[in-house]
């Protein structure tokens, strides 16, 4: 096997592998065989280091030189002037845009500066796909110290200790569900690992699965070994090919290895794992609906109790658990739970993955420890909102969390905090909005969002939801009264009070937040029949700015409706009787002559 000096690590995520990562991986093992080096340097192909704004990202290790947004054109001059000639490819190092200064290293970035990487801890930094990779970061080490120095309810202990709880969206305490599901008797119990993530704009257990697959495996089976389980379902939806792909390989890997399957390590401890998949049913993400799924029914929630820890997979002890909260178990089990138990809040333990999106310039993937403000999270690690434009809110847990304004924007992230202020914190997607999104417009997408995903089984969610957006709906287009903003905080109250399943109990979330907080831009829209942010296209007007227009007749031969008058080299204007308010003067008009508002 060649001692490498060098590697090339490169991003393998699959939101590299859209910006030709995997290309670019091929052409530098092709250069590398060029210049007689294939032996003395290594291209990795990792999983995702997080800066994924300024992918595709190839590390020079040992050098620690970040470089950003690589292209396949670029793997010659990287090997011709780093590694042969010793020289830093200056235009492509990131540049903190606050100091206008070149960072060559990861760890000098303000996007890494206040992260821990705890779940995240080899993503980027090891082969995905080499069991050995894994085992060298000390990979099946907690497994092996649970299957040959610790009992069961040590495990247990440990975990409980350590104060993990599910970072799935509702935060149950982790060692207490083991405990649970350990203490029901029966000749068969499971280990289910809910990869099932649907909320519009996360992609953490994506990315663990894609960066760290075995840690996920080992976790399941320190898992089934405390609460007395011998089979393990991963349960994803078929839309991840690439993490369903690197799972496989991983699965194969630690059976060759003895890691998985009957006799691990000699104990006589059994256990393997399946996956399987989902077909995309944001519903399927509840324990109960995803249990029916693998079952091979439709998935609808259930009625609790029983919970799945008593009655779960064939009515069999079940213990549920999401990507994340597994990837945090073989770290708790090698450093101990009291190590764990100091990171974060009292209540709130450890550190939590985030999938920032929106308007922030650093969109990515970020782990900080529980407690960090989110004002820290969107401009120090985010890096602010892009085009200089204004904050206005961030949403929190998806189409079952709300938006979090300006006001509460030094709130520390943890989850009594956030459901303080009528939020959660869900599976962790963090989206970013600015002054032009209207947040009656954002309310009402969530909604059309759950009625799409519900599964229709209890009226509340089913008919409930649609109600909502019914009244949302004529709020955005100028038909409502004031009574309806009324009839939305009656109706969503009730829709969380009578829902079956975490869905409907929460959907109603965006709209009391928004309301909450965003109350005048309700109001606008209701009495004086007008959007505040220009999105509502219903209360939408164009007219043209007599001083800036110069005549060009541009917007009057791009518009469809032909309601705008005016001569060449004469000033235009717009007839609001006829205007369809279609936007193409708008995007067409190059002298700022016509506005909306």
């Amino acid at each position: 096997m060649p001692n490498y000096r060098m590697h090339l690590l490169v991003c393998g995520g699959t939101g590299c592998h859209a910006t030709k990562s995997n290309v670019l991986v091929n052409e530098l093992k092709r250069v590398l065989v060029e210049k007689g080096l294939e032996n003395e340097i290594q291209v990795v192909e990792t999983g995702c280091f997080g800066f994924c704004e300024k992918g595709p990202i190839v590390k020079v290790y040992p050098d620690n030189i970040f470089y950003i947004e690589v292209q396949p054109t670029d793997a010659l001059e990287i090997i011709e002037e780093h590694i042969i000639k010793g020289r830093k490819l200056e235009r492509l190092l990131f540049v903190e845009p606050s100091l206008n200064q070149k960072l060559e290293e990861q760890l000098d970035m303000p996007f890494y500066k206040k992260q821990l990487r705890v779940a995240l801890k080899n993503c980027g930094f090891i082969d995905p796909e080499d069991i050995d990779e894994y085992i060298a970061t000390e990979g099946y080490h907690a497994l092996g110290k649970v299957l040959t120095s610790m009992t069961p309810d040590a495990v247990i202990e440990e975990i409980k200790i350590s104060g993990l709880r599910g970072r799935g969206g509702g935060g149950f305490p982790t060692g207490l569900k083991w405990e649970f599901t350990k203490k029901s008797s029966a000749d068969q119990k499971y280990i289910v690992c809910n990869a099932d993530e649907g909320d519009p704009g996360a992609f953490m257990d994506r990315s663990i699965l894609e960066g760290d697959p075995h840690i996920v495996l080992e976790a399941m089976a320190i898992a089934g070994f405390a609460v007395g389980a011998s089979k393990g379902y991963i349960y994803i939806r078929a839309e991840y090919p690439l993490a369903i792909q690197r799972l496989s390989i991983a699965i194969e890997q630690a059976r060759d290895y003895g890691l998985l399957g009957n006799d691990i390590m000699g104990t006589g401890f059994d256990f393997d794992v399946e996956v399987d998949l989902g077909a995309g049913a944001f519903v399927c993400g509840e324990e109960t609906a995803l249990i029916k799924s693998i079952e091979g029914n439709r998935g609808e929630p259930l009625t609790k109790p029983p919970f799945p820890a008593q009655s779960g997979i064939w009515e069999k002890p079940t213990c549920v658990n999401n990507v994340e909260t597994f990837a945090n178990i073989p770290p708790i089990i090698n450093k101990g739970g009291l190590w764990f138990k100091q990171i974060g809040t009292e209540k709130s333990s450890g550190t939590k993955v985030f999938a920032l999106a929106g308007k922030i310039n650093n969109v990515g993937l970020v782990e900080v420890p529980m407690g960090t403000t989110m004002s820290d999270i969107v401009f120090d690690i985010g890096g602010g909102i892009r085009h200089d434009k204004q904050f206005k809110a961030v949403q929190t847990g998806g189409p079952s969390g709300g938006c979090i304004p300006y006001s509460q924007i030094d709130i520390p992230v943890d989850y009594d905090s956030l459901v303080s202020i009528g939020s959660m914190m869900g599976s962790g997607g963090l989206i970013v909005l600015d002054e032009d999104d209207c947040m009656v417009n954002i309310a009402k997408f969530y909604m059309e969002f759950i009625i799409d995903e519900s599964c229709g089984k209890c009226t509340p969610c089913r008919v409930g939801t649609k109600r909502l957006h019914e009244i949302l709906t004529k709020i955005t287009e100028g038909k409502a009264t004031e009574d309806c903003i009324n009839h939305l905080v009656e109706l969503s109250n009730t829709i969380k009070d009578t829902s079956l399943c975490g869905l409907g109990q929460t959907a109603p979330n965006p709209v009391l937040s928004t309301i909450k907080y965003f109350l005048d831009e309700y109001k606008a829209h209701v009495i004086d029949k007008h959007c505040p942010a220009s999105v509502c296209e219903a209360l939408l007007s164009y007219t043209v700015v007599s001083e800036n227009c110069i005549g060009c007749t541009a917007c009057l031969r791009s518009c469809p409706a032909n309601c705008i008058k005016g001569a060449p080299k004469e000033i235009h204007e717009i007839i609001q009787s006829d205007c369809i308010k279609c936007g193409a003067c708008f995007d067409i008009c190059r002298f700022e002559a016509i506005i909306k508002k």
